[in-house]
């Protein structure tokens, strides 16, 4: 279990894609960074140790994107499936394991990406899928299941663009044994589906199950927001990890503009009750070493 228990705040890691693509792996593929769960495990377990080596101490799982039916539109059966994603769990403990022994507590977060991840065409930063809870339980639940066998320190429910999908997940995660943090992506005072941050992360309060509420994958000058916006309907601990801020182009497939990600804010951030800050798109391992040095 991860301490959230206030006593100095948590670091996170960055982008794990981003790092990947950095080291020359082309991502371009439905299955983005867990097609590498099958193609090219050990540089997962090297992006992940270049994070832990940063300063971070909590590694996100190359789970995201991967599901059951990602991997059977790739040919790819349940039973191998289901080997790669407890694989994503076991290659982020693995990086944990060959880290320097430098006194630091580290910990795995199992990355649950959404719904709209798994269609790959950006639905999930526009959520409203048209499926109704329950259907978005059911499709959650199995991989769910799978990530909890493994024991990770905690699940990460991420990037998550609306109310639906939030209580799908919340209902999802009931039972498994496994703490969960519950962050969305938002535009403002709204996630990507345009409805209030306050109902949003109000959703959870009463969950057992999840352990703290955040928000990331979104542009860092909304972070202060949506603290002040969850500090008024929730007593649970705060992530945040935004994108660098720069700007996506679909067409061309690259991103452009100046990154506003900066340690600076993360300082911020935690005083204004962050418990964990890390990064997301765009955020490498050094931003999180600059990060680590000034928290």
């Amino acid at each position: 279990m991860i301490p959230f228990d206030g006593s100095a705040p948590l670091v996170s890691d960055g982008g794990l894609a981003t790092e990947l693509e950095a080291r020359g792996h082309d991502l371009g593929d439905a299955l983005w960074s867990a097609r590498l769960l099958l193609d090219a495990p050990d540089e997962i377990v090297a992006v992940h140790r270049a994070f832990y080596e940063a300063g971070a101490v909590i590694a996100t799982t190359a789970s995201y994107q991967a599901s059951f039916s990602g991997f059977a539109e790739r040919g790819i059966d349940r039973d191998t499936a289901t080997t790669l994603l407890r694989r994503s769990v076991e290659l982020a403990r693995r990086a944990r394991d060959e880290a320097p022994d430098d006194g630091r507590r580290r910990f795995v977060a199992a990355s649950v990406g959404p719904y709209g991840a798994a269609l790959a065409d950006g639905s999930e930063y526009r959520g409203r899928y048209g499926l109704s809870v329950a259907r978005l339980r059911r499709w959650h639940r199995p991989r769910l299941e799978v990530l909890a066998e493994t024991s990770p320190d905690i699940l990460a429910l991420e990037t998550v663009p609306d109310i639906d999908e939030a209580e799908a997940l919340v209902e999802a995660v009931a039972g498994l044994g496994v703490p969960a943090w519950l962050t969305y992506t938002v535009d403002g005072e709204r996630t990507r589906a345009g409805q209030p941050l306050t109902e949003a992360f109000a959703v959870a309060q009463s969950s057992p199950d999840i352990v703290a509420v955040g928000v990331n994958c979104c542009t860092p000058d909304v972070v202060s927001t949506a603290l002040a916006l969850a500090r008024e309907v929730t007593t649970k601990p705060l992530v945040v990890y935004p994108n660098s801020g720069e700007n996506w182009d679909p067409v061309r497939r690259t991103w452009w503009g100046p990154s506003r990600y900066s340690p600076e804010l993360a300082r911020r951030w935690t005083a204004e009750g962050a418990h964990v800050v890390g990064g997301c798109c765009r955020v490498g391992p050094a931003d999180i070493a600059r990060v680590a040095d000034v928290l």
